[in-house]
């Protein structure tokens, strides 16, 4: 035995060898390569666009979503995730040329010296910034620095015959995660979560505390286009509700170690009717409170089969600050479902699996999604049948609405015309809106988006470049109306105003409010399917 150990050992040192030496020699290999390209070749070359290009495509052959990120994508990349950057504090867009201030952001460091929504920013350390073509990132480059410094801002305010200086320190700014948390009625509560970010717990728990008090005692939780992010921020928030023991999700590759992730005693929201809406464009860390969801019998999953990204990527930060993002395990519902979709015919395909569920008819039929024997699994506690091989499968499929859909429609979007319209007419409005609706339950029940705004509205388009078109916009026209409304209340209030008008007409919602209400109905066809 203890020669058969001595053997086993001597042939695992002799495997490694073996691959580090394949691993050195092919490394020599490129090196060598760049060497002769770098003495030899014709031409001047970029030698760190060679790299890059190099390690690109390398990546590009194991997986879709192993990458290569440059340092100053890095920078960027993290902000999101982490929750916080620094700055001034605005919302902004680039409005006729000049940096229109959308909103300031509440207790930031430009509401704290009296920037107002609707502020024109002309001049930044007193250089102009109007007019010259500024773009939405040179804003960021002007505007962004280092907590504890100082910018002076000019602005121009309606109603205000001088422009008006201030200086503003620049602080930690929060990126919030949450979209929208509000009552839908006595008893359902809504949030709406964009992204899995460091900050997302806090956000939540502060959003279920407030819905809870309120009278909350069913939650909709709303996941569709949310594309994922930290996985310990997947954990903790299926943790909310699950009971301590259970399984969240497991993870294990070649070279990883099966890695289990379990729910605490710690839940939030452990009891109370559960329904958690998804799409195709809900993937990752939105895929693996789904799964485990489903998985538990918890809650009831309304909308469409979601993503399919299952694989765990490792950051390796490189000599420059570069970084790539490597692939190192797969995902695992509690059944053992694989979350990650099939990517075996190459990135194209894989990138253009949305197209092709669309001409496939998915997105429009449930039973246009055939799943062999193989993908069958049943679910925890009520031995449901749900399936694996790629993405989570709803329990109450939505068919995506396509009814109001138009080129006109598409094009006033895509151009910025109807954001920068309403924009303008909320800065010439905002104060005899305001005092017409100080609330915006009273906006919400009275406001009417009539024909005479619409005819603004088709007007603007025509002269910004968009001809009128009246078939599009009789086609659109409903969905216009709604979202007129939707963005004008985001504009005077926030992002979970524009939710709560928006959803009122959203097929994927109103099911799952009309679940909620027929909880023991729903159930007793889940047990039967």
């Amino acid at each position: 035995m203890k020669h058969l150990i001595s053997y086993l050992a001597l042939s695992i040192v002799i495997s490694a060898g073996l691959h580090s030496q394949t691993v050195y020699e092919q490394t020599y290999k490129f090196g060598k390569v760049l060497e002769l390209i770098d003495r030899f070749y014709v031409d001047t070359v970029n030698d760190n666009k060679l790299v890059e290009g190099a390690i690109v495509e390398m990546l590009k052959n194991l997986d879709p979503h192993s990458t290569y990120i440059t340092s100053d994508e890095v920078k960027e990349m993290n902000e999101p995730l982490i929750g916080n950057f620094e700055g001034i504090g605005i919302s902004f867009n680039v409005l006729n040329d000049t940096i229109f201030v959308i909103s300031p952001v509440s207790g930031g460091p430009s509401e704290k010296v009296g920037i107002r929504a609707g502020d024109r920013i002309v001049k930044v350390d007193d250089k102009n910034v109007a007019g010259i073509g500024i773009t939405t990132k040179g804003v960021y480059e002007l505007l962004r620095g280092s907590k504890g410094t100082k910018v002076k801002v000019t602005v121009v305010r309606r109603n205000q015959n001088k422009p008006i200086d201030f200086t503003i320190t620049r602080d930690k700014i929060p990126i919030y995660s949450l979209d929208a948390a509000y009552m839908v009625n006595d008893s359902i509560g809504y949030i709406k979560l964009n992204r899995f970010a460091l900050t997302t717990m806090e956000e939540f728990k502060t959003a279920l505390d407030k819905l809870k008090k309120e009278g909350m005692t069913a939650l909709i939780l709303d996941l569709t286009g949310n594309g994922g992010g930290y996985l310990e921020t997947a954990h903790q928030l299926a943790d909310q509700f699950l009971g301590k023991g259970k399984l969240i999700v497991y993870t294990k590759g070649l070279h990883s170690e099966r890695h289990d992730y379990i729910a605490t005693q710690d839940g939030d929201f452990e009891k109370g009717h559960l329904i958690v809406l998804i799409d195709e464009g809900s993937a990752s860390a939105s895929e693996i409170v789904t799964g485990a969801v489903q998985d538990w019998d918890r809650g009831i999953i309304v909308g469409r089969r979601s993503f399919g990204k299952g694989l765990v990527q490792r950051p390796f930060l490189l000599p420059d600050q570069s970084m790539i993002r490597l692939t190192i395990a797969r995902y695992y519902t509690p059944t053992g479902r694989l979350i990650q979709k099939p990517y075996n015919n190459g990135k194209n395909a894989y990138d253009e699996d949305i197209i092709d569920r669309y001409n496939n008819g998915e997105l429009m039929h449930a039973d246009s999604i055939h799943f062999p024997d193989s993908l069958k699994y049943h679910t925890l506690v009520n031995s449901r049948t749900v399936y694996g091989g790629g993405g989570i499968m709803p329990d109450f499929f939505i068919p995506i609405d396509t009814s109001y859909y138009s080129d006109y429609y598409r094009d006033i979007i895509r151009k910025g015309i109807l954001n920068q319209f309403l924009l303008e007419y909320v800065d010439a409005n905002r104060v005899s809106l305001r005092q017409e609706y100080p609330q915006f339950s009273t906006f919400d029940a009275n406001f009417k988006v009539d024909d005479k705004l619409m005819s603004k509205l088709i007007r603007y388009a025509t002269k910004e470049g968009l001809p009128e078109n009246k078939a599009g916009i009789n086609t659109s026209r409903n969905e216009l109306k709604l979202l007129v409304k939707a963005y004008i209340a985001r504009d005077l209030w926030n992002t979970s105003e524009f939710f709560e008008v928006l959803n009122i007409r959203d097929a994927t919602f109103k099911k799952a409010v009309d679940v909620l209400n027929n909880w023991d109905h729903y159930k007793s066809l889940l047990k039967n399917k």
